[in-house]
């Protein structure tokens, strides 16, 4: 299953960052909004693919009934370091909502990263539903 999300997220994503303008116009006409749009779709849009495995292994583990370890992996992930990076990079780095945008690439990585590692190690195999 990881693969065909994998697959199918990865052309997706392509799609949308060579052709951002296209779907974004779908939904507004306004300029100064579709740049920020296009640009969020953009930066999103490289870690789609990684983003879908992440899901998979994070379902994975609530599937065997192991549901703190997705929610240890979530809170590091997103709460501890891509909250705080995109204030960061947004506020004092860039000055952009580049940086936010930037922050939850790097967040959706760092969380699929982390996934598979806990996976690959096996100890969610262990647990008693």
């Amino acid at each position: 299953m990881g693969a065909y999300n994998f697959v199918f997220l990865s052309v997706v994503g392509l799609a949308f960052i060579f052709f951002p303008e296209t779907f974004v116009e779908l939904f507004t006409s306004d300029d100064d909004i579709a740049k920020y749009a296009e640009s969020c779709l953009r930066w999103l849009s490289y870690g789609l693919g990684l983003f879908a495995i992440g899901l998979v292994l994070n379902q994975t583990f609530n599937g065997a009934g192991d549901t703190m370890t997705p929610t240890k992996i979530n809170f590091f992930a997103f709460w501890l370091l891509q909250l705080p990076l995109a204030y960061w990079l947004a506020d004092h780095v860039l000055q952009s909502p580049d940086g936010v945008f930037i922050a939850i690439l790097l967040g959706e990585s760092v969380m699929t990263l982390i996934a598979y590692i806990v996976f690959r190690r096996g100890s969610w195999k262990r647990g008693q539903v």
